[in-house]
């Protein structure tokens, strides 16, 4: 069983290597998250150097693709504001409460650890403490898995750096179809949390949390949900937080290898988080 963090347009060399030795991979980088070749070099400004590689990859979250991952032997990595956007939008998906013809539009909040593999000054903590700052409007490459996992044509990332060393919170906007309620929303939401053992629901009244919040899931796998619908206009509002060196990367990692191994899902990964620490 191997992890690979590999260089970016370093795909070929590395995996026709360790596939000779019958090694299972999850590739921690971004170059098999996309299955069509055209599509990835839309999206990355450059072709692909393996794209015979490209279908037998399995797209590493396990909340999509649990039953394909547990039998593959190649899993790709996962883009962290992609896994909040999917996550937040696989409920509506699943159960088909949203009109997929109408423009989705995903406000993404970040963390300073979200700053890439290439840093730049901006990307800093220090400079981006007590600031919250758009870095990108739309035209994000994490749209694209988007675009490929929940069938979304029309949809639209636009990322905003907060004061937050880790966490990322996605929070989506969709058009309900007609005659759409609140109850057939908890519906969904609870059919996704219960089929899937690191998604919880996070819809209270009262309290200090009663939406979904990073700072709660530092340090855990946790995704945690939630949504409002304006029932008198069909405006749905559902959000997804999760720990971007966890759910978003190392913790979905750790759970596809859990899969593919036939081990229990959960191994290893149930630590409820750093909070309040």
């Amino acid at each position: 069983m191997l992890f690979l963090a590999q260089p970016h347009g370093q795909a070929q060399h590395n995996i026709e290597q360790y596939a000779k030795l019958g090694t299972k991979i999850v590739d921690l980088a971004a170059d098999f998250r996309l299955r069509d070749a055209a599509f990835y070099e839309k999206w990355y400004g450059e072709k692909h150097a393996a794209p015979e590689w490209l279908s037998k990859f399995v797209y590493g979250l396990p909340e999509l693709h649990r039953a394909e991952i547990a039998g593959a032997s190649y899993i790709s990595g996962v883009g962290c504001n992609a896994t909040a956007s999917n996550l937040a939008l696989l409920p509506l998906v699943k159960a088909d409460l949203i009109d997929l013809t109408s423009p989705v539009i995903i406000e993404i909040k970040v963390g300073s650890s979200e700053g890439g593999a290439e840093g730049n000054s901006g990307s800093m903590h220090s400079e981006r403490a007590n600031v919250i700052r758009t870095f990108s409007a739309f035209g994000h490459r994490h749209t694209a898995e988007v675009i490929q996992e929940m069938g979304v044509k029309d949809v639209s990332l636009t990322m905003t750096a907060v004061d937050l060393v880790r966490g990322v919170l996605a929070t989506a906007h969709a058009k309900a179809k007609p005659g759409v309620a609140t109850k057939d929303l908890w519906k969904a939401y609870r059919a996704v949390a219960n089929e899937n053992p690191f998604v919880r629901v996070v819809k209270e009244q009262r309290g200090i949390y009663r939406v979904p919040e990073p700072k709660i899931l530092a340090g855990s796998n946790y995704a945690d949900l939630g949504f409002e619908l304006d029932e008198s206009n069909g405006h749905i509002v559902s959000m997804c937080a999760i720990d971007n060196l966890m759910k978003g990367a190392s913790g979905s990692a750790v759970q596809c290898m859990n899969l593919m191994m036939g081990w229990d899902e959960t191994l290893g990964l149930e630590f409820a988080g750093l909070h309040p620490i």
